[in-house]
């Protein structure tokens, strides 16, 4: 009797249309019409960006909300993950661009103070180790809200708080962390993402990041010395302002250093909390995705990296995207031996995004098909 094949679902959300989750059933809908004997597990993966929380929900975490404070004052609800102790976080939930009211823009007044308050409800909650999901982020404030929405003082010259946000920055006097770091005694805090920036010049936080955030070309000067300034205040010894990962999320990943937290691959901390190489020793055919397969895929994304940890094993992969860029030798040399379009299926991207529920269900029955017969060597080694 022909042994049960099993197949590993894992893709990342198509952004903007489908999450992780809504991937993994429509895939599994159709490989069921095609080849019911398959065993399939699901993965919904997270690269540390918009997708996180979800993928530690799929992953047997229990959800949790908090009312936090969002971008621009105004307060929203927003999502965590909690079990055993771990909390995953996502700057997105408090920050992020989709948090901002009627989606509009705000460069200069877009605060973390929502982050620092979110991971505070986790730590009350009982959480002794906080990942923060950083991605999507909509604010440059080098962490100045999300130090005080843990109760850090950041203080003009005359005593008061200053006001959330790039444009209150110059405003920074003098600054007491110790509340904020007593409020994370005890806590392991975790960058989540793969930014290497640093917090400050031309590849630094403003340069890079702020006109994807409303700052124009004329304002990027004058924002990154606004940070400069912020950074002397609140990092006099330069100990964390030139770190790789400083300049993540507007110059979150700088804020959160100052409180002793440690930088890992986005994909690398997800992949860890949701049990991805176990899953991998179980299977004999992987399958990935995301919304776009493109040369930034390839930078250490989620679908880049199970394919390259299914190829260590010597499994065969597939992939799914709404679109794909990449070449067949691209392709190739990241461990993917095929791959569906969702545009080309569709025979345009509006038809793709309208219809992708329904399209994935239809990748899913070739999938079935392919997952049947495709050769796995099963070699077996640490990721």
């Amino acid at each position: 009797m022909t042994p049960t094949r099993t197949v590993l679902l894992a893709p990342d959300k198509f952004k903007g249309t489908l999450s992780a989750a809504q991937v993994v059933e429509a895939l599994r809908l159709g490989i069921a019409r095609t080849a019911p004997e398959l065993q399939v597990l699901s993965c919904p993966i997270a690269d540390g960006g918009d997708g996180t929380v979800d993928a530690a929900l799929a992953a047997g975490f229990t959800e949790h909300s908090a009312t936090v404070t969002g971008p621009t004052g105004a307060p929203r609800i927003a999502r965590w993950a909690l079990q055993d102790g771990v909390a995953v976080l996502e700057l997105a939930e408090t920050v992020g661009l989709q948090a901002l009211p009627g989606g509009m823009l705000a460069p200069g007044t877009a605060s973390t103070r929502g982050l620092g308050e979110l991971i505070r409800a986790a730590v009350s909650a009982g959480a002794h180790t906080v990942l923060v999901g950083l991605g999507g982020s909509s604010s440059t404030d080098a962490g100045a809200g999300l130090l005080q929405g843990l109760g850090a003082h950041l203080l003009t010259e005359d005593g008061t708080a200053i006001s959330g946000g790039l444009n209150a920055l110059p405003t920074l006097a003098r600054a007491d962390l110790a509340p904020a770091l007593e409020a994370l005694e005890g806590v392991t805090l975790i960058a989540a993402n793969d930014v290497t920036n640093p917090l400050l010049g031309t590849e630094g936080a403003a340069a890079v990041y702020g006109p994807q955030k409303g700052l124009a070309p004329h304002e990027v000067e004058t924002a990154d010395a606004a940070l400069a300034a912020a950074a002397g205040i609140l990092d006099p010894s330069g100990t964390h302002r030139d770190r790789a990962g400083a300049g993540a999320a507007g110059g979150t990943g700088f804020g959160l250093f100052l409180l002793g937290a440690r930088q890992r691959s986005g994909a690398d901390a997800v992949f860890e909390l949701v049990g991805v190489d176990a899953l991998l020793e179980q299977v004999d055919v992987v399958v990935t995705g995301e919304g776009k397969l493109d040369e930034q895929t390839l930078q250490g994304k989620g679908p880049a990296e199970v394919a390259r940890r299914a190829q260590q094993r010597g499994l065969p992969v597939a992939a799914v995207a709404g679109a794909i860029t990449l070449s067949a030798a691209q392709l190739d040399d990241a461990g993917i031996e095929e791959a569906w379009d969702l545009t080309s299926l569709a025979g345009s991207s509006r038809l793709a995004l309208e219809n992708g529920a329904e399209l994935l269900v239809e990748v899913g029955r070739s999938l079935g098909a392919w997952a049947t017969e495709a050769r796995s060597v099963r070699a077996r080694t640490d990721a």
